[in-house]
C-alpha cells in the first residue's frame, strides 16, 4: 500500500483521483486546497489530514518523512498554470508525481522538469486517459496494420457547454488555462498524435473566447477540428436529448464510436503508474507542442480545408471583453 497526498483536492477532477487511490488499495495521508468544500473526503479517506494553507501542508508532509506515513506519490489536480510549480514541490518531497493534463503549458517547461526529475531521482507521471480507452487502443492497432502510405481523413467535433462562470474562473484566463485548445482539447490532440503520428502542419482557422477550429496534418491523417464551450454550437440532436456535451470523431466518412467506457480510465491509469508503466514526461511533448502552437497562431479565417462548424457566427463575450 502506497501513501498519497493530493494538491487541489477541492477541484473538479479530484474525485476521480480519490476514487482511483481508493480502488487501487492505497491510502491518502494528506490533502491541500485553498477552498474547504471537500466533504467528499468523508466518502473515501475521512482520516486524511487536510490543509487550506500550503505552508501547513508542507510542514506536515515534511514532518512525516522517514515515518510509515511518508508520502510516496503526490497527485496534482490544480489549475494548469500551477502544475509546474506543484510538480517541483512534490519531487522535493522525494515523492513520485501523478499530474493531470496538461502537464505544463509550454514545451520548454518539459525540458526544465526533466532535469529536475533526474536530479531528484523520482518520476513524473501524467494522466493520458484516452490512451487507456479500449476503442482507441483498437483504432491505433488498425492504423498500424493499414498500408503505410494510407492517409486518413479525420474530423473531430467536441462541444462541452460551459456557463458564464467559466470566464470568471482561471479557466477563462488563457495565461492560466492555456485557452480552449489546451484546457478542453489537449487529451484529444494527444490521442490523435498517438494514433496517427506527429504533427507536420498546424493551421488555426478561427480562435476566440469560446471556440477554436483548425487543420492539423499528422503523419497518417488530415484532421479538421472544432472545439467549443458554447451551448449554442450544439447540434439539434444533442439539444433535443438535453445533452450539454457533444463529442464525435469521423474517420474516412465513418463515425468512430468511443462514447462509452470513460468511467474507469483514471483507475486504469493509476494501475499502470503503480506498476511502473505510467506515461512519463516525454510522452506529453507532442501534444503540448501542438496546443502551444495553436494558442500562439494567427488565425487565417475561412480558407483552405476547415471544419464546417468554423462558419458558425461569432458570439460576443458574455462580459463584453
Amino acid at each position: 500500500m502506497k501513501n498519497f497526498a493530493i494538491i487541489g483536492v477541492g477541484g473538479y477532477i479530484a474525485p476521480r483521483h480519490l476514487k482511483a487511490i481508493k480502488d487501487t488499495g492505497n491510502n491518502l495521508v494528506a490533502a491541500y486546497d485553498k477552498f474547504d468544500s471537500v466533504g467528499l473526503l468523508d466518502s473515501y479517506f475521512p482520516d486524511t489530514s487536510f490543509f487550506t494553507e500550503h505552508e501547513l501542508f508542507d510542514r506536515h508532509c515534511t514532518k512525516i518523512k522517514g515515518t510509515d506515513k511518508q508520502i510516496d506519490y503526490v497527485s496534482i489536480c490544480t489549475p494548469n498554470y500551477l502544475h509546474d510549480a506543484h510538480i517541483r514541490y512534490s519531487l522535493r518531497l522525494s515523492a513520485d508525481v501523478i499530474c493531470e493534463k496538461p502537464l505544463v503549458l509550454n514545451p520548454w517547461n518539459i525540458d526544465a522538469l526533466q532535469k529536475t526529475e533526474q536530479n531528484e531521482g523520482k518520476k513524473i507521471n501524467t494522466i493520458l486517459q484516452l490512451r487507456m480507452h479500449q476503442s482507441i487502443i483498437d483504432l491505433k492497432k488498425q492504423i498500424e496494420v493499414a498500408p503505410k502510405d494510407k492517409i486518413f481523413d479525420v474530423e473531430l467535433t467536441y462541444i462541452t457547454s460551459r456557463g458564464n462562470w467559466y470566464y470568471s474562473s482561471w479557466k477563462g484566463d488563457n495565461h492560466k488555462s492555456g485557452g480552449i485548445a489546451t484546457n478542453i482539447g489537449v487529451h484529444f490532440y494527444d490521442m490523435l498524435q498517438w494514433v496517427f503520428g506527429k504533427a507536420k502542419q498546424n493551421i488555426v482557422h478561427v480562435s476566440s473566447h469560446d471556440r477554436v477550429a483548425g487543420y492539423l496534418e499528422l503523419e497518417r491523417a488530415r484532421v479538421r477540428y472544432f472545439l467549443s464551450i458554447n451551448a449554442e454550437h450544439l447540434p439539434s440532436n444533442a439539444v433535443q436529448g438535453e445533452k450539454r456535451t457533444y463529442r464525435t470523431i469521423n474517420i474516412n466518412g465513418k463515425e468512430f464510436e468511443f462514447s462509452e467506457g470513460f468511467t474507469e480510465l483514471h483507475i486504469e491509469s493509476y494501475r499502470h503508474i503503480l506498476s511502473g508503466n505510467g506515461f512519463g514526461i516525454e510522452d506529453t511533448r507532442n501534444a503540448i507542442e501542438i496546443v502551444y502552437e495553436i494558442r500562439n497562431a494567427k488565425p487565417i479565417g475561412l480558407k483552405g480545408d476547415y471544419h464546417p462548424f468554423a462558419k458558425l457566427p461569432v458570439t460576443p463575450h458574455p462580459f463584453g471583453w
